[in-house]
């Protein structure tokens, strides 16, 4: 490769993120691959690390999880530009795509299969050794990553779409629904507006839909759900008790990451239900664990990640199944990356905001 340098978005410390117009592309060893960026969604997590979250920076009594200097970006495809010499798999001008985690297969997770609970959990974008694509170019070490082929028929701004729906796919998984089921999702997001149009695939007795913003309401609608409401404006709980002679619905999925979310999924779930757990809070949740046990005995589930839930994502979008349009909603070049994070707060009304090439 002629080129020696790229455009990167840089990490030096918590309050250290720089522009860097001409810094080095990393060198291609024999077993990695070496991504010339189609784009990169802009994160959540990327934005309350770039925010100095204490999850990721630590604080006076615990480490720091990130090791600086490091590229952010862990929603991302690109088309192969250079591969090492050990690599058979991935050639020059394939589009791919890779997983969020780099499994490091040593661990107990990973000799199980367990992959994403991968104990070391490396994640791309926020290590020195696992940058992300916040950058014109990403090195992939090929051992520690799971490689995935994506259409060059499939639109960017569905391809961009990959991780997110990822994530939801597994949480939805989690949530083992069926068509006698009851389903209430709160939070229509990017995650939630995923976990929509997979979880209509289920094609439950009701999909209800919670969130504040009128517009992701009507996207919700949109992508399956059968009705969709806002708390601010209406009693959920009561609908939900008058729609089912007070027993509750079947499974509740938490995808706001407002505590007050966790307390009304309690309490308008049934005796027996399923409770989903996805997201990242920014502050503790205080609730009244006997609802778990003693009142309702509730199964209460996690969902990290997105195992093994690429393949089928990239196939559904691809073929329509999986509804992308509108999601979306602005790009920005890497030059305007701080825009980029304040547009991905939400603050103005976007859904999905990503930074492409």
């Amino acid at each position: 490769m002629e080129k020696k340098t790229m455009k990167a978005l840089v990490v030096y410390g918590k309050d250290d993120y720089r522009f860097e117009p001409e810094y080095p592309i990393p060198e291609c060893g024999p077993d990695d691959i070496l991504l010339k960026t189609e784009g990169c969604g802009v994160c959540a997590s990327d934005v309350k690390c770039w925010h100095g979250a204490e999850s990721y920076w630590g604080n006076g009594e615990k480490a720091p999880w990130v090791r600086t200097p490091f590229i952010p970006g862990h929603e991302f495809l690109g088309v192969v530009s250079e591969v090492g010499a050990n690599v058979k798999e991935w050639a020059v001008g394939d589009r791919l795509t890779v997983e969020q985690i780099a499994p490091c297969g040593e661990c107990r997770f990973c000799k199980s299969g367990k992959y994403w609970m991968c104990q070391p959990h490396y994640i791309y974008g926020y290590f020195t050794d696992y940058c992300g694509a916040m950058a014109e170019y990403v090195r992939i070490p090929t051992k520690h990553a799971r490689i995935h082929r994506v259409p060059k028929k499939l639109p960017l701004r569905s391809a961009l779409l990959i991780e997110p729906y990822g994530c939801s796919k597994h949480c939805v998984d989690r949530a083992q629904i069926t068509k006698d089921d009851i389903v209430v999702i709160s939070g229509a997001g990017t995650l939630g507006l995923g976990m929509i149009t997979y979880a209509a695939t289920k094609k439950p007795k009701k999909l209800i839909v919670l969130d504040l913003q009128e517009n992701r309401l009507a996207k919700a609608l949109d992508f399956g759900a059968d009705l969709a409401w806002n708390p601010a404006k209406e009693d959920v709980v009561k609908s939900i008790m008058d729609m089912t002679e007070g027993y509750g619905c079947d499974i509740y999925i938490e995808c706001s990451g407002h505590p007050s979310s966790v307390v009304q999924g309690m309490n308008m779930i049934r005796k027996l239900g399923r409770f989903v757990e996805f997201s990242v809070f920014g502050q503790p949740t205080t609730l009244d664990w006997s609802i778990i046990g003693d009142k309702k005995e509730l199964d209460v589930l996690g969902s990290h990640l997105s195992p093994d839930c690429y393949p089928y994502v990239i196939e559904n979008m691809a073929r329509g199944v999986l509804k992308t349009a509108g999601v979306v909603t602005r790009t920005f070049p890497l030059e305007q990356w701080e825009t980029a994070f304040d547009y991905a707060t939400g603050k103005y009304g976007n859904i999905k905001v990503a930074i492409t090439f």
